[in-house]
């Protein structure tokens, strides 16, 4: 069994994959698999993935799979990893060479009889150009839940670092949501309730910024309403305890609540009666006019056909 597990989905990316393969080709850390997800890509990529598995110096398993959306390839990621470690490398971004060394042995360095407390290591990025993506966390190492890193810290921009495969196995997406797309944030929003993890600045992934994302879909906010919808949900009934650190963050979520789960056909009393926290409703209440009145602005600009 390897240490790490690198989880690479991929659509329609084989002018960049070349970034992860090089990357991995440079590891000086050798314990790893790469597990690619291809979620129904029509531009070479099985031709590609089939050259990278002839010529890799590791593991290489690649799954193709009907286009369904992102939680579905992550899902199948979880139940096909075998690694300790599970680690997401995007198909448009690279890691320096060091990168799963230094993963290692920080994740090493956190003595045995805590390590059931942590969920893993994450670090920072910088762009293709070396200039650090995001703030820098305010100590080194910083030990805190991702809830505390945003709310109490205020640490923004993108982060990198892996999670253990067993924790992250017990918060599957579900698969019975419309769309293709569930924000990732549904997912931490459970792991930082029982789980720390350790934050270093230490700059690990390469994050190009001259491609848009292909997990969020077209324009219209219909289209992964019901995603939106979970997500925020699960701030409202998770995070609301934070307010008093950050109001305006947690109201913009109750706004977007209430907005997504209107678009999402939800009607308002089983929005209000959805949420399991005194906060989260209480949040829910007071975004309850600006929430309505975004949808009906989503209403005039993308009207159901």
């Amino acid at each position: 069994m390897p240490l790490f597990t690198v989880y690479t989905p991929t659509f329609n990316r084989a002018h960049t994959l070349h970034r992860v393969f090089d990357s991995l080709q440079a590891q000086t850390c050798r314990d790893f698999e790469w597990l690619v997800i291809d979620d129904g890509s029509t531009d070479g990529t099985t031709e590609l993935m089939r050259r990278y598995q002839a010529e890799a110096g590791f593991p290489v398993r690649y799954l193709p799979m009907p286009h369904r959306g992102a939680h579905h390839a992550h899902n199948l990621s979880l139940r096909e990893s075998h690694g300790e470690l599970w680690l997401k490398l995007d198909s448009d971004d690279g890691c320096v060479p060091e990168a799963l060394e230094r993963l290692k042995h920080h994740w090493e360095s956190i003595p045995q009889a805590q390590r059931g407390g942590f969920s893993g290591v994450t670090g920072l990025c910088r762009d293709q150009n070396d200039a650090r993506v995001g703030t820098l966390f305010p100590a080194d190492p910083l030990d805190c839940s991702a809830a505390e890193l945003e709310y109490r810290h205020k640490v923004r921009g993108e982060k990198w670092g892996f999670l253990r495969l067993d924790v992250l196995r017990r918060f599957p997406y579900p698969e019975d949501v419309p769309g293709n797309f569930i924000p990732e944030s549904f997912i931490w929003c459970q792991v930082s309730r029982q789980f720390k993890t350790r934050h270093i600045n230490e700059e690990l992934r390469i994050y190009w910024t001259d491609a848009p994302s292909l997990v969020h879909g077209p324009s219209n906010p219909r289209t992964n309403a019901a995603g939106h919808r979970l997500m925020f949900k699960m701030v409202l009934d998770l995070e609301s305890g934070w307010f008093f650190h950050a109001p305006l963050r947690l109201l913009r979520a109750a706004v977007q609540s209430v907005r997504f789960s209107l678009l999402s056909e939800v009607g308002l009393l089983r929005q209000f009666r959805d949420l399991q926290s005194v906060g989260g409703r209480l949040l829910w209440l007071a975004a309850l006019p600006l929430g309505v009145g975004l949808w009906l602005r989503d209403g005039r600009r993308f009207p159901l056909m």
